[in-house]
C-alpha cells in the first residue's frame, strides 16, 4: 500500500517565502505544524492508502486527463483559514479564481470516480495548506495575524503538469516523493 495523492507542485518564489516566513515568525508561540516549503502544493485528489497494483491504472487515467488540458497560469494570493475563527484547523494561501484549474480538478475527480476511485464529496477549493493548527493560546491574536495577510499577492505560477505523489508519514512530518509527472497538452 502507498499513501497517494495527485497535486500541482508549487515552487515558492521569494515573495511567497517572505510572507510565509513572516506569518510563521508572528505565530511562533502557537502550536502549529508548518508545511515544509518544499512540500507546498495544490491537492487535486487525495487517494489515501492505495494498493500498489492500482498505480498503473491511475497513471493511465492521468495520461488521458493530462492530454485533455493545456498549460495555464494561476495567481497565488490571500491568506485564510479552514474551520471557524473560534476553532481554526488550517492556514492556507489561496489562488485567484481560475477556470482552467477548476476544469482540471473536475476532470481528475470525475474520471477517477467513474473508474472506481470515489470522490470524498468535498467541494474542490484550490489552496496551498501552509500550517495545521494544533492549539492556540491567543485566538484573537491569531486572527489578527491572518487578517493582516488576508489580501496579499504572492506569486504567479505557470502550470504545465501535475504529479502523482506518495506521502510517507514519519515522526518528523510527511515525506513526499513524486511517482510520476503528467505533462498537460
Amino acid at each position: 500500500m502507498k499513501r497517494l495523492f495527485a497535486a500541482i507542485k508549487i515552487f515558492p518564489e521569494p515573495g511567497l517565502l517572505k510572507t510565509y516566513g513572516e506569518i510563521k515568525k508572528l505565530l511562533y508561540g502557537e502550536k502549529i505544524t508548518w508545511v515544509d516549503e518544499r512540500n507546498i502544493h495544490i491537492t487535486l485528489k487525495f487517494f489515501g492508502d492505495t494498493p500498489e497494483e492500482n498505480i498503473p491504472q491511475i497513471t493511465d487515467l492521468f495520461d488521458l486527463i493530462a492530454a485533455r488540458h493545456l498549460s495555464f497560469s494561476i495567481n497565488l494570493e490571500n491568506t485564510g483559514i479552514f474551520g471557524s475563527s473560534y476553532n481554526p484547523r488550517v492556514i492556507w494561501f489561496g489562488i485567484t479564481h481560475s477556470r482552467p484549474v477548476e476544469l482540471l480538478a473536475e476532470d481528475v475527480l470525475s474520471t477517477l470516480n467513474n473508474n472506481g476511485y470515489p470522490n470524498d464529496n468535498q467541494h474542490f477549493r484550490p489552496h496551498l495548506t501552509i500550517g495545521r493548527v494544533k492549539y492556540l493560546s491567543d485566538k484573537r491574536y491569531f486572527q489578527q495575524v491572518v487578517d493582516r495577510f488576508k489580501t496579499i499577492s504572492l506569486q504567479k505560477v505557470m502550470v504545465s503538469n501535475f504529479e502523482l505523489m506518495e506521502s510517507r508519514l514519519t515522526p518528523r512530518g510527511p515525506v513526499y516523493s513524486t511517482l510520476r509527472v503528467f505533462n498537460l497538452g
